[in-house]
């Protein structure tokens, strides 16, 4: 695999920085740990940054050999870990109860950290780029909020990149599409009223358990009757809450929580608006009164077509075309680097981290206790990004 023999070199030493990362896990701007590391490396290698964006963000700065394109390109790392007891077994596992890296933001944080020292060494390239270390991806619209704090006015960004560890496809493979690749995430909450009683007399009650199953089973005609069977929506109800534990209560409210996940902008309102009639009408047909409320986390994350290519034709030279799937299958997981893209062409891509072995950590799922992320990819995405920037902004001799 023809990586950079710098990027390969680099491993060892990212390696030990993603391992204290994984030991040290915090979550949504909370990442001072990472934000503190980020910023000493930075320093001792004379890279110029701004810190305390978004809370704990930093923004570094690197410019070429020659600065005359008058172009910069941005490349993102998450830094923020999730709230989920780690399970993997690993001798680097979280030291904080609770809370740990189970998507590879460590792993990111740590490749672009790499990818900083190989451009600060190298200046191969025309132009600046800038390495956003960016705080609070798993729910906290970090991307959002370093935009709001000046992203893309104080730092010359033209095109944005990202990447992310994919444990479903083989190390050695990156994966990319025009288009959607990763889904909207809205968050919904319902609670229906009713009027509890003795279970032992349901006539005397307004049984908000029988109303909200049928709610429950009523939003899945939303995806089978209301959307285009071409177009994809999930809409799944994850919490179902009601009752004290006792037998023979029939209680007087029940809870529901969930996600909507599209692609479509238009086909998310459709959805939304359908939901809430659905909901409403089956409350008021049976007496209850019921509370929504919908939450609004990510828009669909949209690779441009430019910058696609822009993405593939480097991948391919780390990895080889037949290695670039550029019509990768969309995720309808979300991500916060939508934000990014809404504004900036850009690409968002995967990088393979799966093994032969089955029960290893690196194949285990994305927010799964017992993943992790495989180091022997470091290479592939400092080698990726570090071809980006010397093709998009050549250096001409």
């Amino acid at each position: 695999m023809p990586v950079l023999n710098r990027a390969a070199d680099l491993k060892d030493e990212a390696t030990v920085w993603r391992r204290d990362l994984h030991q040290n896990p915090q979550t949504k701007y909370e990442e001072e740990y990472a934000s503190a590391l980020v910023q000493q490396k930075l320093t001792e290698w004379g890279i110029p940054f701004k810190k305390g964006i978004a809370k704990t963000g930093i923004v570094a700065t690197i410019k070429g050999q020659k600065n005359e394109s008058g172009k910069g390109i941005g490349l993102r790392a998450d830094m923020d870990a999730l709230d989920i007891l780690e399970k993997s077994g690993q001798p680097h596992a979280s030291k904080t109860p609770g809370k740990m890296h189970a998507c590879g933001h460590d792993g990111h944080t740590a490749t672009l950290l790499a990818v900083a020292k190989y451009l600060n060494e190298t200046k191969n390239f025309d132009g600046e780029v800038n390495l956003v270390f960016q705080p609070a991806e798993e729910g906290g619209n970090g991307a959002d909020k370093m935009i709001e704090e000046g992203l893309f006015k104080d730092f010359k960004i033209d095109y944005m990149f990202g990447l992310h560890n994919w444990p479903g496809e083989p190390m050695g493979k990156i994966g990319m599409r025009p288009g959607p690749i990763m889904a909207s995430v809205d968050e919904f909450h319902v609670t229906v009223k009713g009027y509890g009683g003795h279970a032992a007399m349901p006539h005397a009650t307004i049984d908000p358990i029988v109303i909200t199953s049928q709610i429950v089973s009523a939003l899945q005609t939303v995806v089978a009757r209301n959307v285009d069977p071409i177009d994809t929506v999930v809409v799944s109800v994850t919490n179902f809450h009601a009752g004290s534990g006792a037998f023979n209560i029939i209680p007087d409210e029940a809870k529901l929580i969930g996600t909507v996940r599209t692609f479509n902008n238009d086909t998310r309102d459709k959805v939304l608006a359908r939901m809430k009639t659905i909901i409403e009408g089956i409350a008021t047909s049976m007496g209850a009164t019921v509370d929504m409320e919908f939450m609004f986390h990510n828009y669909a994350t949209v690779n441009s077509p430019d910058a696609i290519e822009l993405a593939a034709k480097a991948a391919a030279v780390v990895v080889g075309e037949a290695n670039v799937d550029i019509d990768t299958p969309p995720s309808m997981g979300g991500e916060d680097f939508s934000a990014y893209l809404r504004q900036k062409p850009g690409a968002f891509v995967f990088i393979g981290q799966g093994v032969p072995d089955k029960a290893s950590p690196h194949n285990k799922g994305l927010h799964h206790p017992g993943y992790d992320f495989n180091d022997d990819i470091i290479p592939i995405g400092v080698s990726y990004f570090a071809t980006l920037v010397e093709q998009v902004l050549p250096l001409k001799k």
